[in-house]
């Protein structure tokens, strides 16, 4: 029943709630002891609505400045110069620009200032930076430009102290009455008893209060310190930048205005600035305006926003505005406010929280209510009813004093806390094991996975590729201890044709670095293709400089291929493609033969080079086709590049041998009742003998193509999936439909890794999205819940064995917290209400232990009584402390095995005994207690201990 209930009105979807969900679930806890405590880690809905409202302002701002700016630009020829004047301390600095105005060019597509200043060439003069080099750091104008234009660092809030947290403790409701009363209970007892015998009861309730304020402030302010550090790993991005004339990564936080900066598919815009050059450029502004529709830059329309991504092109850009000049800045500020959405976990527990409040604050009204009845009906009795003294004003308070105690051991306000602290130290050991945490709920949901769909490339492989085998010209060859000697066996032409297309068909670099020696930048593949061609005697830049790029293609993985058309220095125009093997050969109609001549592609070469293909993808190898075509009419930026027609120069077979550890990784998943599936763009071939070396393909699985899986019917698909566990050449469609019907038809709970761009849907549609942190991109980052920092496997299954460490956690404190608040809860009411006269019950089991008591353990003199309800508190006190310990496994019998390993647990033990000692042996005119005899303190811990073997019986009972 409680279980519905909970579902019905504490249930939240742990991605993607809507607010007003959210919203709902607040509204039912009602009064809270202490909203600041309980909803701190819970989604601001306030401060996101402001966000929201800010991105609808951009996207106002934006439409009209891009309206304005067209409409500048029929008109520029009419226009006179600006009357912009540069302030005198940019002057100085040796700047002819300040950062105002570059703010307004950018953020205003402001046309018109762009011309007045020359364009992006004329700003960079004015900026002191060179669109080829970059800027050099090594002079003092760096720091100077620092100060003038800052850096691309965002506001934060200011951390905040220890003593906001004692603050925010201070606001329990209950803590506040206990303090009236102390504060009431100083006042009676000094006027009735007078100093010191007066101030004792008083004192006592302060000091507990104090205690107990400056336990909690220490807990949530090391927690506060422990999110803080997350969120710093979470905002680390990296980008390639030009500076002092050489390529080189550096953090978006360092970059200045004047920086070149490369950026490529996936990537995220750093800062504001403006189109250097680049190929098919479009730009997804929907984080900054709320658009979906993509923006096409180019020198035409140059402007760059930041916090927006690159969604297809590659380009040079330079910053022109950092930091919170620009929009981006502003808008993160106030997002970061917006919080992380709460988890299903804490929802739920803050259910149970409310339930329990709700039924604790009725114990307490009954408690003071019977309790005053019992006075009333005394004085009645005795006629002195309007008669009143300072004894029974302390009688009264003392009774207000025990119902609010009855909330505060009652409302277990810690539990839905609980959840997030477990979740914060799952965060702080997963960063450790090389996972980044973006979302609490992904802590929760891993534990719950029961399938994995992974990528091969990076994930379960190394992602250091080399080339090792190579079909040119038709002759197949091993590669991997010799390249160069490829040169000899195949035809000039051959290899400078073979040389142009690997240099010119690339997304990759030869670089300088800044001690001049060569370095390759790029994707792994694209970095042994160019070792591979470097290794053939090529020259990189040689062969740039020779051919001028009329259009570029970047790799699609609908497509699986990428294309560049070339106008070559004799004249004419040539298109090269290159891309997954057995797409690339389908749409070529020519080959080049061992003696370099173009021939036609017959069947016997088809065969050849199609067992070619399989032979490399048998040997685990990926395999990549080479082709070329030459344009005979004239081609511009706007036409397609062709699909059909191409001359096939050859197949390369690149290695990319199992990471290690990926064979023990996929058992244990499968041991744990978790399915490891492959979903790839590589070959079949290739697919099948990794997926057998790392143990995901067995007998009984089946490996499959996308364009198969696409084509087959709904109930085709039903019995077909759970039985996948290999699908290769996918397209994104098919791993988003592949999830999506893991997720809903089958009710698996889906983690799904991915690092392109294209990954983005699968990652958003899984339950939990793993995105790559070294090969990943900005946008499959920002879709993801967790970043595997190390792109590794096997650090996938140690989030899984985290995420389930936290579900055992809780279900420990559960078990812990609320046997001691139902405890405390029915020990304070009925030691208050339920006396020898009312229940007979109570009467059998309490009656005759407190009447009795005395004579049971030999208690004797006017002390007697002080020491039982000594004796009973200790044995209550042990007896938590003990069941702290049965709590420490939910299912095994012994709980003492590796307790010592675990220090924090044995010091917090070592702690509570301490403080009970201190309490019932030197604060007893404080606590109300008298020492103890060591048989007593014998006697109040075998009492305690007794709780364990129940434990131990209760967890033989089936389930």
């Amino acid at each position: 029943m409680m279980e519905s209930y909970l579902n019905e009105n504490f249930g939240v979807q742990p991605k993607h709630t809507s607010d007003e969900v959210l919203g709902r679930w607040r509204n039912l806890c009602g009064v809270v002891k202490n909203p600041k405590r309980r909803f701190r880690f819970t989604a601001n809905l306030s401060k996101r609505y402001e966000a929201a409202a800010m991105r609808r302002t951009n996207q106002e701002k934006l439409r009209i400045a891009v309206l304005v700016s067209k409409a500048a630009i029929h008109f520029l020829s009419g226009v006179s110069p600006s009357d912009y004047t540069v302030p005198e301390s940019v002057k100085d600095a040796g700047f002819q620009v300040c950062a105002d105005e570059l703010s307004s060019i950018v953020e205003g597509h402001d046309v018109k200032k762009l011309k007045f200043h020359g364009d992006v060439n004329g700003l960079a003069e004015k900026l002191s930076a060179s669109t080829t080099d970059g800027l050099n750091t090594k002079t003092d104008q760096f720091n100077r430009r620092k100060e003038i234009y800052g850096i691309n660092k965002f506001a934060e809030a200011k951390p905040r102290s220890f003593w906001i947290f004692v603050w925010e403790a201070l606001q329990d409701m209950t803590l506040m009455i206990l303090g009236v009363c102390a504060f009431m209970s100083l006042i009676v007892g000094l006027a009735v008893e007078g100093w010191p015998q007066g101030a004792h009861d008083g004192l006592g309730i302060v000091s507990s209060i104090l205690l107990v304020v400056f336990v909690t402030a220490t807990s949530d302010y090391r927690q506060s310190l422990q999110f803080r550090d997350l969120d710093k790993e979470k905002k680390k991005i990296s980008i390639h930048v030009t500076r002092n004339g050489y390529r080189q990564k550096l953090s978006i936080y360092e970059l200045v205005p004047g920086d070149i900066v490369h950026l490529g598919i996936g990537d995220q815009v750093p800062a504001d600035g403006l189109f250097v050059s680049g190929f098919s450029v479009s730009i997804d502004e929907s984080s900054l305006t709320g658009e979906s529709e993509p923006v096409m830059v180019s020198a035409e329309n140059p402007f760059m926003l930041s916090g927006t991504k690159v969604q297809d092109g590659s380009c040079k850009m330079m910053i022109t505005t950092v930091g919170m000049r620009t929009q981006w800045g502003k808008l993160m500020a106030t997002l970061s406010e917006g919080g992380d959405d709460e988890t299903p976990l804490q929802v739920k527990l803050n259910g149970v929280a409310t339930i329990i409040g709700k039924g604790g604050l009725f114990f307490a009204v009954v408690t003071f209510a019977v309790l005053v009845q019992g006075m009333l009906s005394q004085k009645l009795q005795g006629g002195t009813i309007w008669s009143w003294s300072g004894e029974d004003a302390m009688g009264l308070l003392e009774f207000f004093a025990i119902a609010v105690t009855i909330v505060v051991v009652a409302v277990p306000e810690g539990l839905p806390l609980a959840v997030t602290l477990s979740l914060a130290f799952a965060m702080k050991k997963m960063m450790n094991d090389k996972a980044l945490v973006r979302h609490l709920a992904a802590c929760e949901t891993m534990g719950s996975a029961t399938t994995i769909c992974s990528d091969k490339t990076g994930t379960l492989t190394t992602n250091h590729m080399t080339v090792v085998k190579s079909c040119i010209c038709m002759n197949v060859k091993d590669v991997s201890t010799n390249a160069s000697s490829l040169c000899s066996e195949i035809p000039d032409s051959s290899l400078k044709l073979l040389l142009q297309t690997i240099f010119n068909n690339t997304g990759g670099e030869v670089v300088a670095n800044k001690d001049g020696k060569r370095e390759i930048l790029g994707s792994p593949t694209e970095t042994a293709l160019l070792e591979f061609a470097l290794s053939l005697g090529g020259d990189f830049h040689a062969e740039r400089q020779a051919t001028k790029t009329i259009k570029v293609e970047p790799f699609n993985s609908t497509k699986k291929r990428m294309g560049v058309v070339l106008e070559l220095p004799e004249g004419g125009m040539r298109a090269h493609t290159k891309g997954a093997s057995e797409i690339v050969l389908a749409a070529c109609d020519k080959v080049i033969n061992s003696d370099g001549e173009v021939v036609p592609l017959d069947e016997e070469s088809v065969k050849h080079l199609n067992l070619t293909i399989d032979q490399f993808a048998n040997e685990a190898l990926r395999t990549l086709c080479l082709a070329y075509i030459d344009l005979k009419n004239k081609f511009s930026p706007d036409d397609s590049i062709p699909v059909s027609g191409y001359t096939c120069i050859g197949i390369v077979g690149i290695k990319d041998p199992v990471r290690p550890g990926v064979k023990e990784s996929v058992a244990l998943c499968r041991s744990a009742g978790i399915t490891v599936r492959m979903v790839t763009g590589d070959n079949i071939n290739t697919a099948k003998a990794i997926a057998r070396e790392c143990g995901i393909l067995t007998d009984d699985g089946i490996a499959i193509e996308g364009p198969d899986f696409r084509e087959k019917k709904m109930e085709d698909l039903l019995e077909l999936i759970p039985k996948i566990q290999v699908m290769a050449r996918s397209s994104p469609l098919d791993k988003h439909t592949l999830v999506k019907h893991l997720r809903t038809t089958f009710e698996e709970v889906v983690a799904v890794t991915g690092d392109g761009t294209n990954d983005a849907p699968a990652l958003h549609e899984a339950d939990i999205g793993l995105a790559m942190g070294i090969a990943g991109t900005e946008v499959a980052k920002e879709s993801a819940d967790v970043i595997i920092l190390d792109d590794n496997f096997s650090t996938i299954v140690t989030v899984a064995k985290w995420g389930r460490s936290v579900y055992i956690n809780i279900q420990k404190f559960v078990q812990f917290q609320l046997t001691v608040n139902i405890v405390a809860l029915v020990v304070n009411f009925s030691s208050a209400c339920l006396t020898g006269k009312e229940s007979l019950y109570i009467y059998i089991l309490c009656s005759t232990f407190t009447r009795n008591g005395e004579a049971i353990f030999g208690l004797v003199g006017p002390d007697s009584g002080l020491i039982l309800n000594t004796l009973i508190f200790n044995s209550f006190v042990f007896c938590q402390v003990f069941n702290e310990i049965s709590s420490r496994e939910m299912e095994e019998i012994n709980v003492f095995r590796g307790i010592l390993d675990n220090y924090v647990f044995v010091v917090v033990l070592a702690v509570t005994v301490l403080f009970q000692i201190i309490i019932i042996e030197f604060l007893g005119t404080f606590a109300s207690t008298s020492p103890l005899t060591l048989t007593q303190w014998f006697v109040s811990i075998l009492i305690g201990f007794v709780g364990m073997p129940i434990a131990a019986a209760l967890k033989m009972v089936p389930v």
